[in-house]
């Protein structure tokens, strides 16, 4: 199949849109629990949802299929206007939202789309219900939920370890490859050590300074910023196929018709949510940083720790889950364990209401955009 200009265009077009929603699932704790600043974490998790995507074209057929064919009945024709209108669709309702503030999910934007341009298009006939059920809606639905509990079972324990490990680190010392704990008090313990003495010498941090040692501290803090690159990646290799996919929709096989384009798709679906990670992201993500809950470094660990973790595990089944959901009730979920009143409820109301909406809204765009593109093409 010959897929046009126009749907590598609108492909990029909604990568971009992602970027600027979707990164702040990943960075806003690092914000809001005093980690760092708006801009470097940004950067950072722009840098792993570009590497993330661009790895997506080795590691994500199973997501490729899903979207291309797995939603369509074998044999229904979709013809490029349908892909032109479920990604117009798609842009359209994401770019709004993220004006607007308001977190929402791609992958319910683009089975909203998908939904609204194929009942335009062939009544809906054509469209696999069952596995939009199985594969896609259960997932959305039942991912916030378990977001929530699980934030809400490891923070206890993320507390306790931070508690303990708080005024004490472990120190790299690439010097001697050695792996030493440094307590509160500043007594340290050697937990490996091979010597080699022409491994290069690392900078000296505080604590490793006080102790006479020369490395490289790994604190909570180096997890918190672990986890949100994870989350990040994991996010790049989650949304990027869904994107590709659409260029595939409704063929039987979910082949390229040469490796070019495929890496074509894949590299410009990166480069483009990348940029609009660092251009556009900011607004989303003081909303999730600022908005919906104030937040401790154990705090904004744990929602983060619960966020990767997710979202990992289900890229590795296949199953599209929406990082916004997750993310946002993970960080709901530790507002709640301080209290009703912790959690600022009229921005969450506002997010819910947008998650309720995307569907629908979505598949109006779609099913518009459909219309007006079979009279101008």
């Amino acid at each position: 199949m010959e897929i046009s200009l126009l749907a590598f265009a609108l492909a990029f077009g909604l990568a971009f849109a992602n970027g600027t929603n979707d990164v702040s699932k990943a960075i806003a704790t690092l914000v809001g629990s005093g980690v760092t600043n708006y801009r470097s974490a940004i950067v950072w998790g722009t840098v792993w949802t570009v590497v993330g995507a661009g790895l997506a074209a080795y590691v994500a057929s199973a997501m490729i299929k899903t979207f291309s064919h797995g939603l369509v009945q074998t044999g229904t024709i979709i013809g490029p206007t349908v892909t032109l209108a479920v990604l117009t669709g798609a842009i359209a309702w994401i770019l709004f939202a993220s004006r607007t503030g308001l977190p929402v999910s791609t992958t319910h934007a683009l089975t909203g789309a998908i939904v609204g341009a194929g009942f335009v298009a062939f009544a809906g006939e054509g469209l696999v219900w069952s596995m939009i059920g199985k594969k896609i809606a259960l997932p959305l639905l039942l991912s916030p939920f378990l977001a929530f509990t699980v934030s809400l079972l490891i923070h206890p324990a993320v507390r306790t370890l931070a508690k303990k490990w708080e005024g004490a680190c472990l120190c790299v010392m690439p010097a001697s490859r050695a792996l030493v704990a440094i307590d509160t008090n500043g007594r340290t313990k050697t937990l490996f050590q091979a010597m080699s003495l022409s491994q290069p010498i690392m900078a000296i941090p505080s604590q490793c300074g006080r102790a006479g040692l020369q490395g490289l501290v790994v604190g909570l803090d180096t997890i918190h910023w672990i986890s949100s690159g994870l989350a990040s990646f994991a996010r790049g290799t989650n949304d990027a196929p869904k994107i590709v996919a659409m260029l595939l929709l409704g063929s039987t096989t979910a082949a390229w018709p040469s490796t070019s384009s495929q890496l074509t798709a894949f590299g410009g679906v990166a480069i483009a949510m990348g940029l609009g990670s660092y251009l556009g992201g900011l607004r989303v993500t003081k909303v999730l940083a600022e908005n919906v809950t104030k937040m401790d470094h154990a705090e904004g660990l744990s929602a983060n720790l619960t966020t990767s973790a997710l979202v990992l595990a289900s890229g590795s089944l296949g199953l599209p889950v929406s990082t916004t959901h997750i993310s946002s009730s993970a960080i709901i979920g530790i507002g709640l364990l301080k209290g009703w009143k912790s959690v600022h409820w009229t921005t969450v109301r506002g997010m819910v209401l947008a998650w309720v909406v995307t569907l629908p809204a979505s598949a109006l765009l779609a099913g518009i955009a459909y219309l007006i593109l079979t009279r101008i093409l």
